[in-house]
């Protein structure tokens, strides 16, 4: 079947033949905090919040679990990550529910990557303001001073794989060129590292092996992958993934020469295979829903995999030597089913459960005497979140009659036929490749507390709902499918007004999510009575000139090419319907953000601005793609729900 060109593709769309405005290409380049002056910080550094607002945003974000974490070998001590102290910071359990011992300190983002199989040594990785330039560290399992093993500016220093002996670390890096990563050995006991691939591309340590040898990824795109195997000496053999543009995600399985991939290759939806020689041999079976994680312990004798059934996690457990299914001890009331890691030896595994009521809980199963055990007893300072509501499964019709899913969260005075009406806040998650998930959550409570129904849609182009709806928004076919934007307001005013009142709905959303906000205030004004932004993408020609170059990379396979899908491009900026903007609208940016440059907060700002609009602006120096920093959440948080009170209720 032929295709249309898309230039005249976009002649019958109505696409405006236009050059870029002046504005959207020269007001700024670059990235980074160093892009933007001191004054234009100063001038939009966030404004304190009265006291009683902070302290009720303070509050809630007390009420949050720990990461699933890191067991030692022996299962006697559990790592893991909390942001307890106003940033993500490694702590340390010496058992079940014991008090935790804090590991590292100070305002970095620090995050537990892996215990050495010897069980000496954590590796971690440590971030500043936001940048995503990590690097990485040791520290002795007792605690101390970290070792710093690779830490760069503006460069990416990622985690791989440890050597069975211990001996050995492995890691990529992007040091010898912006958009490519060479793979390192790091010695640990002697410190030296040696550089030993290095073709181009952005390459990652998907998985090592006993004998040295390493699985090597190289991604190709928002999805696309392709793998191939470097072994000790050095010899590189290709496996599958070349030139394709279906995902594969990829690890050594527990026989010579097995792998075990996930693939939509085969199908609409990700499924489970054995691979071996070319050949692909299914392990999960038909699907109606994707497998969208898998892994196995150090010892290849468990598979875990997690089925994301419309939102919910489900993950199951097989025996790699019989292909039989195992029972995990998973509760009845569960909206989220997780593994976190396993011992080597593969006897003690960590479960994480997330329920709508409570923070999410974390144990340790263990496989040899069929304990379950909790080690991570979650806090909930000051609140009964018995009253938290539910998520509920509900969809609004598209206009060309396709059902969007979305999770609904009603306040209680908002429920039933005599219930006034209540104003709705409309959340667009980022991605696009990501999804709106149900469960426990402070923040949506907070603005479920203050009277707002929340909705949650995941339009096409989410993932969760198999390849063809992933696929529907990539490149020109966006503007096919972008109008679920508007179509989720249509039903809600349409569906949920009573007597003759119609809600007001505001439209909020981070990174792409941002982005969509900016679509919904500008391509279809009207339709949303407020919007706040976050770190959204203000024009997609100027976001791809100027957003890191690993980054543009693969977002050219998700939005189109700069050269070839200008006009698309253009078509699909918030900036090119400035003059349509009416409606109130708050913008919040990190100064330090690699992905979405501040530039593009300031550029939608001043076009705003210029038109008479009524636009706010937050930028966070300290910050990137999205608040980390406790203060800094608060502000966020704090203003947005200061914005949508003032103009929605």
């Amino acid at each position: 079947m032929s295709r249309i060109p898309k230039l005249a593709l976009l002649l019958l769309l109505g696409a405006p033949l236009f050059a870029a405005p002046a504005s959207a290409q020269t007001d700024y380049a670059g990235l980074g905090v160093e892009s933007v002056s001191p004054a234009t910080l100063e001038q939009f550094r966030p404004k304190p919040l009265p006291p009683e607002v902070s302290r009720r945003i303070q509050s809630m974000l007390d009420l949050r679990a720990p990461g699933t974490g890191l067991l030692a070998p022996d299962g006697k001590r559990l790592f893991f990550s909390w942001r307890v102290s106003g940033s993500d910071q490694v702590w340390r359990l010496d058992g079940p529910d014991r008090f935790p011992v804090q590991m590292t300190g100070g305002e970095d983002r620090t995050l537990p990557l892996a215990v050495t199989p010897d069980g000496k040594w954590l590796v971690v990785s440590r971030d500043r303001k936001g940048e995503e330039n990590p690097g990485i560290y040791l520290q002795a399992v007792g605690g101390g001073a970290l070792k710093m093993v690779q830490h760069l500016p503006k460069v990416q220093s990622r985690f791989g794989a440890i050597s069975r002996d211990s001996r050995f670390l492995y890691f990529t890096a992007n040091d010898q060129k912006p958009d490519s990563y060479a793979v390192y050995r790091y010695d640990i006991a002697s410190g030296e590292k040696v550089q030993i691939f290095n073709e181009a591309g952005l390459w990652n340590v998907a998985d090592l092996a006993d004998d040295g040898t390493l699985l090597l990824v190289k991604y190709t795109g928002s999805q696309s992958r392709e793998y191939v195997v470097l072994e000790r000496g050095g010899r590189v053999t290709t496996l599958f993934g070349q030139g394709e543009k279906e995902n594969y995600e990829a690890q050594f399985g527990a026989a010579p020469g097995e792998l075990l991939v996930s693939t939509n290759k085969f199908g609409n939806f990700q499924r489970l295979y054995r691979w071996r020689a070319g050949n692909f041999t299914p392990i999960t079976g038909e699907l109606k829903w994707d497998v969208e994680s898998f892994g196995t312990d150090h010892a290849r004798k468990r598979l875990y995999y997690t089925v994301n059934e419309a939102g919910y996690s489900r993950t199951h457990a097989i025996d790699l030597k019989t292909g039989k299914p195992l029972a995990l001890p998973w509760p009845a009331d569960a909206d989220h089913q997780l593994v976190g890691s396993a011992t080597p030896d593969g006897r003690f595994v960590t479960l994480a459960v997330g329920t709508p009521k409570a923070p999410r809980q974390s144990y340790v199963w263990d496989w040899q005497t069929k304990k379950l055990t909790r080690w991570i007893t979650p806090s909930a300072p000051e609140e009964d979140t018995g009253r938290f509501v539910t998520a509920r499964l509900e969809s609004y019709p598209a206009r060309d009659g396709t059902p969007i899913p979305m999770f609904v969260r009603r306040p209680p005075q908002c429920e039933g036929a005599e219930a006034p009406v209540c104003p709705v806040l409309v959340h667009f998650h980022g991605g696009p490749e990501a999804q709106s998930r149900p469960g426990f959550s402070p923040l949506w409570q907070m603005f479920v507390d203050a009277g707002f129904i929340v909705v949650d849609p995941n339009v096409r182009g989410s993932d969760g709902y198999g390849r063809n709806w992933l696929d529907a928004d990539n490149g020109f076919k966006r503007l096919d499918v972008i109008t679920d934007i508007e179509d989720a307001s249509k039903y809600i005013r349409s569906a949920w007004a009573k007597n003759g009142v119609v809600p007001k709905v505001g439209v909020f959303g981070g990174s792409y999510g941002g982005y969509s906000t900016l679509i919904a205030m500008t391509m279809f004004a009207g339709a949303y009575d407020a919007g706040a932004s976050a770190v959204g993408m203000a024009n997609l020609l100027t976001f791809l000139q100027n957003t890191a170059p690993y980054r543009r990379q693969l977002r050219i396979t998700e939005y189109g090419d700069p050269e070839k899908d200008r006009i698309a491009l253009l078509k699909l900026s918030p900036t090119t319907y400035i003059d349509r903007l009416k409606a109130p609208l708050l913008i919040s940016q990190g100064a330090s953000d690699p992905r979405v440059p501040v530039g593009e907060a300031v550029q939608m700002y001043e076009a705003a601005k210029a038109k008479g609009a009524k636009v706010e602006l937050m930028i966070f120096a300290d910050e990137g793609h999205g608040t980390a920093k406790r203060e800094n959440q608060a502000l966020e948080w704090g203003h947005i729900l200061r914005f949508f009170q003032q103009h929605l209720q």
